[in-house]
């Protein structure tokens, strides 16, 4: 092997390893389900109440995506991931220093600000290290590296608040502090690491992206992603208060509950890249959407907790592939628009605002078999989406 070789791939490992980190930090966002339950244990809120700390992180998805593509024109897409991953440390800090409403409501709308951008920013930097067939699997490990800290989330918010280590009076909040340190060091590492860019596309507006959704098909894939996310946060969101409702169990034991909705999203979404090259995307698709009905189908009738459990865990596998399908599928129906496409599937993310208002006054008015009732209307509309998808 040559020493030019050696050298490459060396430095290549070097660019690699800070990306792989900042999709570690991306999936900071998905504590939300989890602290908005400790929070409103803590404050005693309603569920409507509560489940506007993930609404308000997915809101700025529909404001933030199409401007930061702009914003990577200008200052370059790794200057970009680096605002995103300073003002995700910001967020993170904030509820050292309480946990009263407004602080959190604050530092729940800087991690969705961040986590927006980093979303819309940091997919296209990793383009600068990998092209070609490699491309997609870099991508999907990238995924699989995120959701590691979506499901160590609630692991992590139980320990602080039952661990005998001081925690300084934090509790649960321990988790935030961690994650912002992570937060930081990643700062550091990615801004050290020289990477070259290519000269920006030119920036689309919120016009040209809008206008896609004249075509029938597009518009569906947009509610396709609106769906997704819903049903992803609803989920993370709403399993530990099912356990709690029916089986009267503390928060720090129904939190884990969450855990096993993002590790078998992280399963999913591993096998997945394997999967999806033997079976074309609409069968694995319709696949996928079986399985988070017959979740649904389980949390609606079942009381025992491994049923439960089941439940969850078939939501989490199927509704793991989902957002890369529908992405695909907008972006193949769109060649020659796919900056456009692009950004309108990324606002798509603001699903995770509508689902858990709809679900919170659902949940308050009848119980959380009306949350999981607005969740089956969405996995519903992707059995309709099912039969649209485009074949080769």
């Amino acid at each position: 092997m040559s020493q030019s070789l050696v050298t490459n791939r060396k430095s290549f490992v070097l660019q690699i390893i800070p990306v792989m980190l900042c999709f570690f930090v991306m999936g900071f966002v998905d504590l939300v389900g989890t602290a908005s339950n400790y929070v409103q244990k803590d404050l005693g809120l309603t569920d409507t109440q509560a489940n506007l700390f993930p609404s308000l992180v997915f809101f700025w998805f529909l404001i933030f995506s199409v401007p930061t593509g702009m914003l990577m024109n200008r200052i370059g897409r790794k200057n970009t991931v680096l605002i995103s991953l300073a003002v995700t440390a910001i967020s993170l800090f904030i509820p050292a220093f309480g946990d009263s409403y407004t602080v959190m409501l604050v530092s729940f709308s800087l991690l969705g600000i961040g986590n927006a951008i980093m979303q819309t920013s940091l997919n296209p930097l990793v383009t600068n290290l990998i092209s070609g067939d490699k491309l997609a699997s870099t991508l999907t490990f990238g995924q699989f590296v995120k959701a590691i800290a979506s499901f160590l989330a609630p692991i992590l918010a139980a320990w602080g608040a039952t661990t005998a280590f001081p925690t300084f009076g934090l509790g649960w909040r321990a988790l935030f502090v961690i994650y912002a340190v992570i937060s930081f060091l990643s700062i550091s590492l990615l801004a050290a690491t020289p990477i070259e860019e290519e000269r920006p596309d030119k920036a689309s507006g919120i016009g040209e992206c809008i206008r896609l959704l004249r075509r029938p098909f597009i518009l569906l894939c947009f509610l396709g992603i609106i769906c997704h996310v819903g049903i992803d946060v609803g989920t993370n969101t709403t399993a530990p208060k099912i356990i709690m409702e029916r089986l009267s169990l503390p928060l720090v034991e129904a939190g884990f509950a969450t855990s096993i909705y993002f590790i078998f999203r992280t399963v999913g979404s591993f096998l997945g890249a394997f999967v999806l090259r033997v079976i074309s995307p609409k069968v694995f698709f319709a696949i996928s959407v079986v399985m988070m009905l017959a979740g649904i189908i389980i949390l609606f009738v079942c009381q025992a907790l491994v049923p439960i459990y089941v439940g969850i865990a078939l939501i989490g596998f199927g509704n793991s592939n989902i957002f890369p399908i529908v992405f695909s599928q907008a972006l193949l129906y769109a060649p020659t628009e796919r900056n456009e496409a692009s950004g309108l599937m990324i606002m798509g993310l603001f699903g995770g605002t509508v689902f858990p208002l709809a679900m919170g006054y659902a949940a308050d008015a009848v119980g959380q078999a009306g949350a999981i009732s607005v969740m089956a209307l969405g996995v519903v509309y992707l059995l309709y989406y099912t039969l649209k998808i485009k074949t080769k």
